[in-house]
């Protein structure tokens, strides 16, 4: 069905259609401020689509992995010595115990996955755990696909159903802070430092949480006071931070005596995500799944899952563990075969830092490994990565050509998926607020009775 659906779509292009599109495209992209400078977020012409069937299997195998994950985290809470596989900061280890008054540290999170729809094959190789990025972004390009006149002739013979995740958002918000304590709605403060790219989406995020009622405000850190029992950004009383600020960042130009933290002690403001949602954040902790040390701690359904969609992952270290069928000696293994692995920084974001073994010389390969033996790294095994056919007007001529796809379901007080950002590069990184690629919509697709 889903290759039908495409050609479909593709045969509604033509020279007219594809002007008129990209011409509504970029007018409703800039009505919501979905730029990043003078460059739309999306630019191509068609959304993604999964048949109910692949939403499914999706949406049933990503909460399973969440399952796993969810012990990983309580077992690396509770036991220092499982908690030393993830490498984690002097500063992490003196945040993430934290009271945080509420059930889960993560109350909205995203899975960064390979998804090729062909043969149903699903590879995680991220979990955005700390301050998933996206939400807003994907409602917006959503609701601009469907004022394309391209899409609604689509939608004459095809249902299409999309997922508000902004509401979802409000609604994990607004459950966190009545699991605090908090009564009523809460005054809400979206804090990020000012200059970030993404500063966009939090206008978004602003704009629907005050569509709920509540009081919002856009805050930089190094703006927030504490005083007489209350975290203030100016003359705004705070009751919730929804953090976007990175921890690492935070701490490293504020100290840990900064207001955000003499708050959260005080238990005067409750924040999501809470600082231990860090602990899966980490690269380390798709080691942790994978390690084959750890499988005692999950059930015999979570083993398979794991299996089946965490790629192979390790610290880099000496050691000897299992690759599969057979016992290696890690760093001598990965050296001797880098056209398999990617070796990751444990506590990056954006792309930084990663390299691919098969894109390197023999040489960048060596030296990157020797620097991961002595600074956190992970070493994991390649994925198959997923391509498809989207549509562009390039110089206005009609370019129909494959890109990398990705398929990141988001996360909801990590146990359930709702929605899916998909992000499109012609490049191995997909990362779109790092200067490539494109943010496309998902939709499930229905065909419309005869």
């Amino acid at each position: 069905m889903k290759r039908d659906v495409v050609d479909f779509y593709h045969s509604l292009i033509n020279d007219q259609t594809a002007a008129l599109a990209r011409e509504q495209m970029n007018e409703g992209l800039r009505r919501r401020k979905c730029y990043f400078g003078d460059r739309p977020l999306c630019t191509v012409l068609r959304p993604n689509f999964y048949t109910p069937e692949q939403w499914a299997y999706l949406k049933y195998e990503t909460e399973i992995v969440l399952g796993a994950f969810r012990k990983a985290h309580a077992a690396c809470f509770h036991n220092p010595i499982m908690r030393a596989q993830l490498d984690l900061e002097a500063y992490e280890e003196a945040l993430f115990s934290l009271d945080i008054g509420f059930d889960v540290p993560w109350t909205t999170s995203r899975l960064d996955s390979f998804f090729t729809l062909d043969d149903m094959k699903l590879k995680f190789v991220e979990y955005n755990a700390e301050t998933p990025a996206g939400i807003a972004y994907d409602d917006a390009v959503s609701d601009v696909f469907l004022e394309l006149d391209l899409f609604k002739t689509f939608n004459e013979a095809y249902h299409t159903r999309t997922f508000p995740v902004r509401q979802g958002l409000f609604q994990s918000l607004a459950e966190v802070y009545r699991q605090w304590g908090g009564v009523g709605i809460p005054n809400i403060a979206i804090v990020d430092w000012a200059d970030v790219p993404t500063l966009n989406e939090h206008e978004l995020c602003k704009i629907h949480f005050e569509s709920e009622g509540a009081r919002v405000v856009l805050a930089d850190p190094r703006e927030l006071e504490y005083r007489g029992g209350r975290l203030y950004a100016g003359d705004f009383a705070i009751d919730l931070i929804y953090k976007r600020v990175l921890c690492s960042e935070l701490i490293e130009r504020m100290g840990l005596e900064n207001p955000i933290v003499h708050a959260l002690r005080d238990h005067n403001v409750v924040m999501s995500n809470a600082f231990s949602a860090k602990l899966m954040a980490k690269k380390a902790s798709f080691a942790f799944l994978s390690d084959e040390r750890n499988h005692f701690l999950f059930n015999a359904d979570e083993v398979q899952a794991i299996g089946e969609h965490i790629p192979w992952t390790r610290r880099v270290e000496e050691r000897v563990t299992q690759f599969h069928d057979q016992r290696i000696d890690l760093v001598e293994y990965v050296a001797d075969h880098r056209d398999q692995f990617v070796l990751k920084p444990n506590d990056e974001y954006g792309g930084k830092g990663v390299v691919m073994g098969w894109e390197v010389t023999d040489e960048v390969w060596a030296e990157t490994l020797r620097t991961a033996l002595t600074t956190p790294f992970v070493v994991q095994e390649k994925v198959r990565v997923a391509y498809e056919d989207y549509p562009s007007l390039i110089d206005d001529q009609i370019d129909i050509s494959p890109r990398l796809v990705d398929a990141d379901p988001f996360v909801f007080f990590g146990r359930t998926t709702s929605g899916c950002m998909t992000r499109l590069s012609s490049s191995s990184l997909l990362n779109v607020t790092a200067g490539g690629g494109s943010i496309v919509p998902s939709f499930i697709i229905y065909k419309r009775d005869a």
